[in-house]
């Protein structure tokens, strides 16, 4: 509503609704109250969920689910998904979860703010420790976007001595390759590093090997496109793009990039830069590579799951070596990206229809092993 690009976390709500929205009702949650929309009003609204560009009022359908019909609505019994970790940390949830009486489902994107609350706002890892403590107190069935992923909530739930409801892994799929990529838009090589701006994307150690490039090679340093919305304590991040006269002309930022410029963009890259310090998926990852794009990464567990040895893998403190890779890629047929791009023929993508199976076996398994409505409270 606010007019933002959906992040990776909303597309895959969007895929949810894309897989399960013929047979839905939509759940609208404020100030604490939730209403479970009809299925007419649903249908509206999972429209536009697919459609962010639609011309149709979204406030429209959602003031005329709620006001027509909407207290008819019956809940017992049923799944609820929160693909996003949404509400997860309000003190009222897990009672409004019961009055409604469903089987509530969790995606968990990550426990970054617990395992390393230094990247994240303060208070986030208070935050997020209140919702894994909810999870695991009602949730009956987790689906985790990686192993990596479910084994620090294992951890965690070991940690708290709470059991872990069933769980699954299921990778996320890439998003944006139905579109055709456009024609190239500049002459000299380039890297696109494409992530929301925030501390644990390390972009200042790749604005600062920049500089270095600059330095060392004039004009003849390949460019470097930065592909993503300004998030949060990126302060020294903006500086190094708002006042470093030394990138003028060899960094660009793009903080509002359509689909269809991003595919393009990484399509015509000569690598994708990976850097972050920790991850729970990895996204950007699977897209380049999709794309025949080659990658060169943090040596993180959850790269290595999703991407095995493909990968140029690099510690995200070696800026020696990141420098190294970079002109060494930047160099037209350069042995290094042509061995990547051998090793890239072995990459399996991920697909929806892989997790939604996952998904789905274990919707059998919620179904078999509890009886109607919500779980008791776990202790």
């Amino acid at each position: 509503m606010d007019g933002k690009l959906p992040t990776g976390v909303d597309r895959v709500g969007q895929a949810y609704v894309g897989y399960y929205g013929h047979r839905a009702q939509a759940v609208i949650r404020w100030a604490g109250l939730s209403w479970v929309m009809p299925r007419k009003f649903s249908v509206k609204l999972f429209a536009w969920i697919m459609d962010l560009e639609s011309k149709q009022s979204v406030v429209k359908i959602i003031a005329s689910g709620i006001l027509t019909g909407w207290f008819r609505q019956k809940s017992a019994g049923a799944v609820l998904f929160n693909t996003g970790h949404s509400g997860l940390e309000k003190d009222n949830y897990p009672a409004m979860l019961r009055r409604m009486g469903v089987r509530p489902v969790f995606v968990v994107h990550d426990l970054i703010p617990i395992t390393h609350p230094e990247y994240c706002r303060a208070g986030e890892s208070d935050k997020h420790v209140k919702r894994m403590d909810q999870l695991l107190e009602i949730g009956c069935g987790v689906v985790a976007n990686s192993r990596a992923t479910l084994d620090n909530l294992a951890a965690f739930a070991q940690k708290s001595g709470r059991p872990l409801p069933p769980a699954v892994v299921g990778l996320l799929a890439p998003g944006i390759l139905a579109l055709k990529p456009g024609k190239r838009s500049m002459a000299a090589p380039y890297f696109v590093i494409l992530s929301t701006i925030e501390p644990r994307k390390n972009h200042v150690m790749l604005l600062q090997l920049w500089r270095r490039l600059i330095e060392l090679h004039g004009e003849q340093a390949p460019r470097l496109l930065v592909i993503g919305q300004r998030g949060w304590e990126c302060e020294n991040t903006i500086d190094f793009l708002e006042r470093c006269s030394t990138l003028t002309g060899f960094v660009t930022e793009i903080n509002n990039c359509s689909d269809q410029d991003l595919i393009t963009y990484l399509h015509h890259a000569r690598a994708l830069l990976f850097p972050s310090f920790v991850e729970g998926y990895g996204m950007p990852l699977v897209e380049a590579l999709a794309l025949g794009v080659p990658v060169i990464a943090s040596d993180l567990p959850v790269f290595r799951e999703i991407a095995g040895s493909i990968p140029e893998y690099v510690n995200p403190l070696d800026g020696i070596r990141w420098g190294q890779l970079v002109m060494d890629y930047a160099q037209v047929d350069g042995e290094p990206r042509e061995r990547q791009l051998e090793r890239m023929k072995e990459f399996a993508v991920p697909s929806w229809s892989d997790h939604f199976l996952q998904v789905d076996r274990l919707l059998e398994r919620v179904g078999v092993a509890g009886t109607a409505g919500f779980p008791p409270a776990r202790n």
